[in-house]
């Protein structure tokens, strides 16, 4: 299986999203804690162990302008560590308006009685699946930067 998790790296929490190069498709699985800068590894390593991703993907927040920002530095460290820890290759993408597209897609869902307000913490979730679906559908205009796996 060519299986990928995707990512939304934010200062409290982190978006996590599932997908797969054959079917190009992505969905939002779970957030994960992010507390002074430190992920929840436990909780990263258990995805990990569970879905065995042969390709990690980080999203890259820029300005609307195309410059990276504060947050673009804590998705490059979370990316680093990452391929340090799983050896494996971790993508960074362009993520700009992913958030935004995650907060649509979550009102469509929710007007067409699909989604609760309750349900509005999985945006983070649903905003990694946007990040992971522009890295699915091979859009290379989008890849950034790439930590291949170590030999």
């Amino acid at each position: 299986m060519s299986c990928a998790l995707g990512f939304d790296v934010g200062s409290k929490v982190i978006g996590v999203a599932v997908g797969n190069r054959v079917t190009s498709s992505a969905r939002a699985i779970t957030t994960v804690a992010m507390r002074e800068e430190t992920p929840d590894w436990a909780a990263l390593d258990a995805l990990r162990s569970q879905w065995l991703p042969e390709t990690l993907v980080v999203g890259l927040p820029l300005t609307l302008e195309g410059a990276e920002q504060a947050a673009s530095q804590r998705a490059r460290r979370f990316a680093e560590r990452l391929h340090e820890r799983y050896r494996v290759p971790v993508m960074l993408v362009d993520e700009r308006h992913s958030s935004r597209e995650a907060a649509e897609r979550f009102a469509d869902a929710r007007a067409a009685g699909l989604k609760r307000r309750r349900d509005a913490a999985q945006i983070d979730a649903q905003a990694a699946a946007v990040i992971l679906e522009r890295w699915l559908h091979d859009d290379t205009t989008l890849l950034l930067a790439t930590f291949p796996s170590s030999e």
